[in-house]
Order: structure tokens, then sequence, then C-alpha cells
């Protein structure tokens, strides 16, 4: 007999003014374009000023220069200059970012502002290949949630369009994939025999599933056609103009750091508008529609200078840690994490999570990534923590110059790089291999 049970718990749910921020940072700059003239044709009471000149701005500049600390920035609007402005003046293709049309996709599915936010946090780590980058214990600890609450809204994920987005593995991203019964020989292969089908054990899976080689060869070829990596080319497309959000240059030995806000106009509330919400002689409803609208104004508003504000705190912890890279030594990074970032500027590593992924920096020494300044930690034979880029390197060092008649295979890599003091696994070492794109020994033979 069903009973009734008081339970109390205690849930933290986001704010719209928390939630529009979120939103705003994870946008690129041509993505922020756009979602804010879609504001400026949709909210009455919103305005845009225009920028100021050229010339006004390099007077801010000078001025601003005066008093700067050993590392200093700005975040205001830029209109780039000379060399500046070829790059940034180049035709941009009308395409939706990946991202932007698999949250799009939650349209299609009735959810709660926090379902959908659980979401949007889950789609937003996921990495280029399309797999979920973060524990899932972590999205749902900053909710004050438990892991099982978040299992239905990853299984929504894995089944928008491509299939698998957002798994955890391999195995949960075929499993996603195959649209065919639960009992059927091809599901089964991978749900029960996961391990023998990757290590290719055939006898023990027709074992195990008591089915013929012909099913199992079946089986095997459906199995094969599915995307191992459904995020793969979509997320970072080769094909990519890449349009920088933030720009730094040198100045007298210092840094200075600026969002690169070209083409967002400046909003303000209208006042007009201000002044008729306060007005004794507009009905209710009139005034309670202009006062909705002048509160969404206000918050996006605050939201584009929270998201200068933060872009630019990211950044400068960036130079701070990474001194030999913005020294000129582009090919050395000490080792860093989004933690690192989120505890030096109090905020959430989800918060920078949002500000590095798919956002790129205009140094003096080329475009790069944000998200490319983070590495893990190797640590070496004599104790010393180095980063991984560097145990990266050494790898690529020694199959470049390894005889293609006879390549090297993992193990002896392994071998060679604890002999020059990185004690690395092997299945580090194929790791490594796959990041660097470089095959397998047998695939690298010549004849």
């Amino acid at each position: 007999m069903a009973r009734l049970e008081q339970k109390q718990t205690l849930r933290q749910t986001l704010s719209p003014r928390q939630i529009l921020q979120a939103r705003l940072l994870q946008l690129n700059s041509l993505s922020l374009e756009s979602y804010i003239l879609n504001e400026l044709e949709s909210n009455p009471v919103l305005e845009s000023v225009e920028h100021e000149s050229e010339m006004e701005e390099e007077l801010d500049d000078e001025d601003n220069s005066l008093d700067m600390n050993p590392l200093d920035y700005e975040h205001e609007i830029i209109q780039p200059k000379n060399e500046e402005k070829s790059l940034l003046d180049l035709p941009i293709p009308d395409k939706p970012d990946f991202m932007e049309i698999l949250i799009k996709q939650l349209d299609d599915y009735s959810l709660s502002d926090l379902e959908r936010t659980l979401c949007e946090e889950i789609i937003w780590n996921v990495d280029e290949r399309g797999y979920l980058a973060v524990e899932l214990s972590m999205i749902a600890d900053r909710f004050d949630l438990s892991e099982e609450d978040l299992y239905h809204l990853l299984d929504l994920i894995k089944n928008l369009d491509p299939k698998g987005i957002g798994s955890r593995n391999l195995k949960e991203c075929l499993l996603a994939q195959l649209d065919c019964s639960s009992n059927s020989v091809p599901y089964l292969v991978i749900k029960e025999c996961y391990e023998d089908f990757i290590h290719k054990r055939f006898e023990n899976i027709q074992k195990t599933l008591r089915c013929n080689r012909e099913d199992l060869k079946k089986s095997l070829k459906q199995i094969g056609k599915l995307n191992p990596h459904p995020g793969e080319g979509k997320i970072t497309g080769k094909e990519r103009v890449v349009i920088p959000d933030i720009i730094i240059h040198r100045r007298d030995e210092k840094w200075i750091i600026r969002t690169n806000d070209r083409g967002i106009p400046e909003l303000v509330i209208s006042e007009m508008y201000k002044d008729l919400s306060a007005a004794k002689t507009i009905a209710e409803k009139d005034k309670n529609f202009l006062k909705k609208n002048i509160d969404k104004a206000d918050m996006l508003i605050q939201a584009v200078q929270q998201r200068r504000h933060t872009l630019t705190a990211v950044m400068e912890s960036i130079i701070l840690r990474q001194p030999k890279f913005f020294d000129g030594e582009i090919d050395i990074l000490e080792p860093m994490k989004l933690q690192d970032i989120a505890d030096e500027i109090s905020v959430d590593i989800s918060t920078v999570s949002r500000s590095t992924r798919g956002k790129y920096v205009d140094t003096p020494f080329g475009v790069f990534e944000l998200k490319s300044f983070f590495t893990g930690t190797v640590e070496l034979k004599d104790g010393q923590i180095v980063s991984n880029m560097e145990a990266k390197q050494a790898l690529k060092n020694l199959i470049e110059q390894e005889d293609k008649k006879n390549p090297l295979t993992d193990e002896r890599i392994l071998s060679l790089m604890k002999e020059k003091g990185y004690p690395i696994a092997r299945r580090t070492i194929a790791k490594y291999r796959k990041q660097l794109n470089i095959p397998v020994a047998r695939l690298r033979r010549i004849i």
C-alpha cells in the first residue's frame, strides 16, 4: 500500500541572471554578436550606441598605460587596426556552432529550467571527440545533486544527433548508436562481451552468447559502421575561420589584454522607455511589459560586462602561469589545470571551462585556443614535475628519428622513454601517440 512521506532536501537553483551569464560566457565573439543583435530586435527598450573612434581609443590607451601594474590589462571594446583588420575582415561562413546545434535540439524535449541548465552543462563539457570530458559527479556536485540524478539527462543527450555524443566511454558511445533490440547480437556483443570484443576474442563471444560464426560476423560488420568519435571534425572544424575573442599585445614590457568586441554593439536602455515605465498615465499592463523588458535588458548588459571581466581575468592568470610561453618560448608550457585558474580567480571550474572552450587569443606569436595552454603533468625519474607536452615532444622526436623500415613498437618506445627519464605507462604511450595523430608501428612501416 502506498504511503505518504515528507522528505526535506536542499537544491541549488541558478537565478535567471546566473543562467544568462553562463550562456553568454560560453559563446564565442561571432555567436555573441548574433545573440545581441537578436535581443536588439526582440526587446524594444534596448538600444545600441556607436563605438568610440580609433583616435579616442588611442588616447584612452595612452591614459590607461600611465598607471599600469607589472601585469595590467584592459577589457574595453576594440576596433582592430592595421594588420589586425585584414584578419578580422575575412568573410565568415554563416554556420551555427556545433554546440549550439546540440543545445537547440533540447527544444524538442519538455525540460524544466534546472534540467535544461544541467543538459547544457553536460554539452559544454564534451571534448573534441564527442566524449564527456569531466566526471558526471563534478557536474552533479555543483548543483547539490547525486550522479544518479543526471543519468536520465545524459541518456537524453546521447540520443541527440549525432548519437553517442556526451558518452563517458567507447562502450556507452557504441551502445547509444546501436538502433536495435537490447536482445540482439550486436547489442549483446558490446553490453555483455565488451572486453572480448575490443581484444578480438571472438571464440569467447560465441561461447558466451551462444551464437554461430555467421551471426557474429554480421554483428561485427554492423558495429564497424558506428562512429567511435561522434564529435570529431564537428566541435573543432579544420576549415573554420578563427576569429580571436581576446587580443593581447606588449607595451613597455607589460601585457595589455582586450576582449575583441568588434562588431558587437554597445548596449544601453532607452531613456524614453525608462521615463515611460515610471509614468502614472500608462496602463498597468503596459507598465509591467516595460518593466519586464527593462529588467531583461539590464541583465543582458551586466552579463556582457561580466563576460568581458571573466575573459580578461582568465587570460591574465594564464599569462602569469605561462611566463616562458609569453616570453617567446612557445614550445614550453608549464603544467596547468582548469582548477588552478579557477582557484586563482575565485570562480567555479565550469566558468573557466566555458571561458576557454572554443575561445582564441591573438598574440604576437600567433593565434591560439585558450584551452591549448592547459596541460597535464609528468613526474620525471629525478622527481621533477613537467608538462606532458614535454613528454609528447620527446615521444614525437623518437618516432621521427626511427628506422621506417623497422619502426618502433609501443613497447620499444616505452623502454626508450624510460631511458630518457620519462617513467610513463604503456597505455600513456598509446594515448600520446593518438593525440599526436601518429599511427601504430605496422602502419608507419615502409618497404
